[in-house]
């Protein structure tokens, strides 16, 4: 792997500037911030809650099954490190959070050097620290959200692929899978990207061969871990019980507890006859972008693969912050799209706006009692509407692209 991009001189290197941001991100972890935020639904999810996590570790531990109540909805894997290996202390787990973080923002700065085909760059201290100062990645994770052990096990993956790990990469997608079923979408992105190269190719789109029998081996290979673990979660829980409050709780929306998401408050007015059809629609909604963004993008699969994961934080049942927070810090791994946005600016002033205003109506609902939930919708449709508009932002730029820079004299009608 070449060198070909300078570093920085002084103090601003990568070697300086990474292990500061770990440092001041750990002694953030050491304040009282995460007793503040637990209970925040902008940042845990019925799917992510900590007290959650507690709840169902102290019931397992009294012999009584966590999923019999409709709390607990976290995957049997957690419950099994977290009564076996990894202590149930919030202080404790408060630093292996931000750790998570930590490595998720290494995983980041591996990638862009794979895509660049360098050992080091300029622009590693960046790509990490947009990631690791994000404060959509930074509340969740004060939160004890375990949305933030999701971020790192997919840029963990994303890594391995991009490397061409094909092992490390299905057995952590699987992780990642199971512990929420809405992941499944990265199956096909990330098998291109191990039959592939993750390269920058957005400016030379061309369509790619890949016969079927590669295909298979990886698809196979993914379906023996997904069977281990679930096997595995079985075992440990002691029954099926498990899947409908893991996977089922994606699936059927049990519990309506506010979110950023869309899903919560359509479904808190909807009339039970309709409810099993607009779940299905929902559901299957979120399919419906794989193909197609796979087959456009299939000259640089690790570019699908991040606008499917802005798909999931746009559409996801249970979303939190770090959801966008893993998409939007993404976009450092592309800057060749930079100068093809058309309206980065706008999309910024969404999520300022969005962000000032979902703490403001949650509060306003749910602690003073002086709104409804009419206000805190709002503020999720203004959030939707700034990830919607990043999305679609980074959608153009990566079809843009591939034209190159405006002619004068000449209009792009058509690609």
């Amino acid at each position: 792997m070449s060198s070909n991009i300078s570093k920085p001189p002084g103090i601003l290197g990568f070697e300086f500037l990474f292990p500061a941001l770990a440092v001041g991100r750990l002694l953030l972890c050491l304040t009282n911030l995460s007793e503040v935020l637990k209970y925040d639904h902008q940042l845990s999810s019925p799917l992510t809650a900590y007290s959650h996590l507690q709840e169902g570790v102290y019931l397992f531990e009294n012999g009584i099954d966590p999923y019999s109540g409709g709390i607990f909805r976290h995957s049997p894997l957690y419950l099994s490190l977290f009564t076996t290996i990894l202590p149930n202390s919030r202080s404790v787990n408060s630093v292996l959070w931000t750790v998570c973080d930590i490595v998720g923002a290494w995983a980041l700065v591996q990638i862009w050097r794979t895509r660049q085909q360098v050992s080091s760059s300029s622009r590693d201290s960046l790509v990490a620290a947009i990631y690791l100062m994000n404060p959509y990645i930074i509340l969740p994770n004060a939160a004890l959200s375990t949305s933030s052990v999701e971020n790192t096990l997919a840029l963990l993956a994303f890594m391995f692929a991009s490397k061409g790990k094909k092992s490390a990469t299905l057995l952590l997608l699987a992780f990642l899978v199971h512990s929420n079923i809405t992941f499944i979408l990265l199956l096909v992105p990330l098998s291109l990207v191990l039959l592939t190269d993750p390269l920058p190719h957005l400016a030379t789109p061309k369509a790619i061969s890949i016969k079927l029998q590669a295909i298979l081996p990886l698809v196979v290979q993914y379906g023996v871990y997904f069977a281990i673990l679930t096997f595995l979660s079985t075992w440990s829980s002691g029954g099926w019980s498990w899947v409908s409050q893991t996977w089922g709780t994606s699936l059927t929306l049990p519990d309506l507890t506010p979110n950023p998401g869309l899903w919560w408050y359509f479904f808190t007015e909807m009339f039970d006859h309709f409810r099993p059809f607009f779940l299905m629609v929902f559901s299957v909604h979120l399919l419906i972008y794989i193909a197609p963004i796979c087959i456009k993008f299939q000259y640089d699969p690790l570019y699908a693969t991040h606008l499917l994961v802005g798909v999931i934080a746009l559409f996801k049942a249970y979303p939190t912050l770090s959801d966008p927070g893993l998409f939007l810090s993404m976009i450092a791994l592309f800057p060749e799209s930079y100068p093809f946005m058309r309206h980065p600016i706008v999309t910024t002033l969404l999520h300022l706006h969005a962000s000032l205003l979902l703490p403001l109506f949650h509060h306003l609902w749910l602690v003073q009692g002086t709104g409804n939930a009419n206000f805190f919708y709002a503020s999720t449709l203004v959030f939707a509407c700034a990830n919607g508009a990043a999305l679609i932002d980074c959608i153009w730029a990566g079809l843009r692209i591939a034209i190159g820079e405006e002619v004068k004299g000449y209009v792009v009608v058509q690609e």
